[in-house]
């Protein structure tokens, strides 16, 4: 991918984005050859030049990324441009050279995304997306919407308030964790259906456990009764590599400051053209943008600098390669995850099948209280993890590494858990 095309400005400007952390990256990449994905993930002098494209804090170990992601160098100095750009004369050089350059961003977003530029809408995270498609569809009283308790909070707050305020009906359909399988997943969502379902609202993977959906069997299914299809993929784009087509869902929300590693406040709305003029958009805007993607994107004046520097983002993506990149969280995950399965009291509770599962992982501690083997992490350790679950059904520590962790933050993690399990927390 072409830097310059891509950001589409003048010479003096990209001038003052040069870095060499990308061109290390894809040397690096040239001399891993026609090596497999799962070889590459193991070649720990392609991941060097990775990792020290960031600049995060090493007196700590951080395995909660999940929640959100240092954007590499090349990112940081792009937003701190832009930003600096913008302040020199913001009503020009914002309204009329950064705004406009978020063309080339959104076209390289759905290229990556596999949809026509059309079809999406860059947001401020997969909340604001997803709260669009949910907020914005027309339902009346008695319409039902199917979704599972596990879907990420602020989302089935969102159906909620519909509930509280227009007396629609969600339903929300339970799974054991892990599930039995993609059939089961199927079958819950499947059975929840009746003839008032008018959208099936699900994770494409939870945050909760990093289980994956069948979400194109389910998508499909949908389209045949005419129910529309949102799905949240913020912990899913630029996670593994997968496209539009391979959804086929009508809606779809992402946060860019997870797995594409963009800065912290971006993300994108995907809405299938044709279904474009049936969604309201949150901020009002003009009966002529109807059909227009960019109406979603109404929200009056803000900082551009973010948007654009998506752009470093994108192209530091694609030059480590998303089945690398796929290759490698899966690396890790089972690093830590096969280490530890050999105590019996160790619950892990996602499923090792390559097709349900990539980068996080989780587990219980049978006879421990997980907060308190979290503290104990932080506290001796300074590693940063995360808890979650779901109330009265299971507890949980998150886990979640990204393309900078080592293989010494993993196994530190190892060393600390086994500690754990073999001699218990200190009194």
């Amino acid at each position: 991918m072409n830097r310059r095309k891509l950001l589409g400005l003048g010479a003096g400007v990209y001038a003052a984005l040069q870095s060499d952390a990308i061109q290390k990256i894809q040397a690096a990449t040239k001399t891993l050859g026609s090596v497999s994905a799962q070889e590459a993930a193991r070649d720990e002098d392609f991941w060097f030049h990775v990792r020290h494209a960031f600049t995060v804090d090493r007196t700590f170990i951080n395995l909660n990324n999940g929640g959100v992601c240092p954007s590499p160098r090349p990112v940081q100095e792009a937003a701190r441009h832009y930003q600096e750009f913008g302040d020199m004369g913001p009503s020009h050089h914002m309204w009329r050279t950064l705004t406009p350059n978020l063309e080339p961003v959104r076209r390289e977003l759905a290229r990556t995304f596999g949809s026509h530029p059309e079809e999406i809408a860059i947001t401020r995270n997969a909340s604001e997306a997803l709260e669009i498609g949910i907020l914005g569809l027309d339902l009346k009283a008695g319409d039902e919407v199917v979704t599972t308790n596990q879907d990420y909070p602020r989302m089935l707050t969102t159906w909620d308030q519909r509930v509280r305020r227009e007396g629609i009906v969600v339903k929300q359909a339970k799974f054991p964790v892990p599930p039995p399988g993609m059939d089961y997943l199927y079958k819950i969502i499947e059975e929840q259906i009746t003839p008032r379902t008018k959208v099936i609202s699900l994770c494409h993977i939870t945050n909760r456990t990093g289980q994956i959906f069948p979400i194109k069997r389910i998508c499909d299914m949908a389209r045949q009764r005419g129910i529309f299809t949102i799905i949240d993929g913020a912990h899913a784009f630029a996670h593994w590599p997968y496209t539009v087509d391979e959804l086929g869902c009508d809606a779809y929300g992402s946060s860019l400051h997870k797995w594409m590693t963009a800065p912290i406040g971006t993300g994108f709305l995907y809405v299938k053209r044709d279904r474009i003029k049936d969604i309201w958009p949150l901020m009002a805007a003009t009966h002529r943008q109807s059909d227009d993607i960019r109406k979603f994107e109404e929200i009056g004046t803000h900082p551009a600098a973010n948007r654009n520097a998506i752009a470093e983002a994108v192209i530091f993506h694609h030059s480590i390669g998303g089945d690398r990149k796929a290759a490698r969280l899966r690396y890790l995950r089972a690093r830590w995850s096969d280490r530890l399965r050999k105590y019996p009291q160790m619950k892990l509770l996602t499923s090792d099948d390559p097709e349900q599962s990539c980068g996080i992982g989780v587990f219980d501690v049978e006879g421990m209280e997980l907060n308190k083997v979290a503290a104990h992490l932080y506290d001796k350790w300074r590693i940063v993890t995360t808890m979650s679950g779901t109330a009265n059904e299971y507890r949980c520590i998150r886990i979640t590494p990204n393309v900078y962790t080592t293989l010494q933050d993993i196994d530190t993690f190892g060393d600390a858990m086994e500690e754990i399990l073999a001699k218990g927390l200190p009194a």
